[in-house]
């Protein structure tokens, strides 16, 4: 019975263009990757990476995993509050706290393996029965499934309608309140508005949790992330970043008031029962923050910022040009530029299509994006060359 049903729904699926599938990489991760699907190897140029500095693959941090994996070993052999806490977790910790603390005042950071786990960790954590948690419908699935493991009442608002927002926060009884946002959202690359979402936090005595997992790394001074790009500062702020983004290893860490991080080490499920990432990553994550921060990691981020304002250029000028195609470029200043094309087929197809002439830009749709926005999401990187740019959009206007 079991085995048929789920056949059933996948068959539902498949009509409904709904299917994902993998394919393998068999080169590290960069624009230029090596790829096999359906048992078919071919090189394809890449666009579907959030590695936005192209650090995933650097010299520097490869060298540094090796270290830290010669010196650590491999494996972390238990939790962080068993044994597996060591040495270079702390020391990225407090780095990454120091990283915080313009924003944040006294801030402290804890390192959880994913963000994912991470956001599990701040909404189970804080978002108990005495917690009211209010959320942008666009927020990531890590910060949705969250507020549903919460004891505490969700409310969704609209995307970006802070007027709505401010009235759920006026009608609000619970003594706590817990604003809840993306910074940069993962499927349309706008930003909130950081600044309007603190003033109302403290107008109504909330706080703000931000998910700044596109952001870190790439915005602000040094890349300190979107909370530095918009200059606020408040001790209401609670800030979760992700490390395999920008950062280009793995993990995430939450920075917050100090006794908010105490709390998560005390009672968050997601930090307390897992396996710690090994101190090999952390190692590695500590010469990233460096890169980021320095000199060529300035350099990075304007490359970046040169092949985004090149994208949005060529892709205005085509829809332009054709505007019987129905697609849209919403407003993106950041590595995430959504082609929207409505539905799920016309999506799938011009996927196809970019495949065929060795480009991997894949099609995202429902329940990942709302009903009729299915799209392309093209992300950029700061390894892309100019060239890789225009041959995106040469292969859209002949496909066009």
């Amino acid at each position: 019975m079991l085995i048929e049903h789920l056949n059933r729904q996948l068959r539902e699926r498949a009509e409904q263009s709904l299917t994902r599938q993998r394919r393998t990489t068999l080169s590290p991760c960069g624009p230029h990757a090596r790829v096999r699907h359906e048992g078919v190897e071919r090189s394809v140029l890449a666009f579907c990476s959030n590695d936005y500095l192209g650090l995933a693959n650097h010299p520097a941090l490869v060298a540094a995993l090796a270290e830290g994996a010669g010196r650590w070993g491999v494996g972390s052999g238990a939790s962080h509050l068993v044994s597996g806490h060591g040495e270079p977790h702390d020391a990225l910790e407090s780095d990454l706290a120091g990283w915080l603390a313009p924003s944040i005042p006294g801030a402290k950071a804890l390192f959880f393996g994913t963000g994912y786990l991470a956001n599990l960790a701040l909404l189970t954590a804080l978002g108990d029965a005495r917690a009211t948690l209010f959320a942008d419908k666009l927020n990531h699935a890590s910060l949705i499934d969250g507020g549903l493991l919460a004891r505490a009442d969700m409310q969704r608002y609209p995307h970006g309608r802070l007027d709505v927002l401010e009235g759920q926060l006026q009608r609000c009884t619970t003594p706590i309140r817990l604003i809840v946002t993306d910074a940069v959202f993962s499927m349309d690359g706008d930003l909130a508005d950081l600044p309007a979402l603190l003033d109302l936090a403290e107008r109504h005595d909330a706080w703000l949790i931000v998910d700044d997992a596109h952001g870190f790394g790439v915005l602000g001074p040094q890349g300190r992330g979107s909370l530095a790009h918009f200059g606020l500062r408040s001790e209401r702020l609670i800030y979760m970043g992700t490390l395999g983004k920008a950062a280009g290893v793995a993990g995430a860490f939450v920075a917050a008031h100090p006794t908010i991080a105490e709390w998560l080490l005390q009672v968050a499920r997601s930090y307390i029962y897992t396996t710690a990432v090994p101190s090999a990553i952390a190692h590695a994550l500590r010469a990233s923050l460096e890169l980021i921060a320095g000199d060529e990691g300035a350099r990075r981020r304007a490359s970046l910022q040169q092949r985004i304002r090149q994208l949005r250029a060529g892709l205005a000028d085509l829809i332009a040009r054709r505007p019987s195609l129905g697609w849209r470029l919403p407003e993106s200043a950041t590595a995430i530029q959504p082609l929207i094309v409505g539905d799920n087929e016309r999506a799938l197809s011009l996927s196809a299509a970019l495949e065929a002439e060795g480009l991997w830009v894949p099609a995202i749709r429902p329940p990942t994006v709302p009903l009729g926005t299915a799209r392309l999401r093209i992300t950029l990187s700061a390894a892309h060359a100019e060239g890789d740019v225009e041959r995106l959009l040469a292969a859209l206007r002949a496909a066009s």
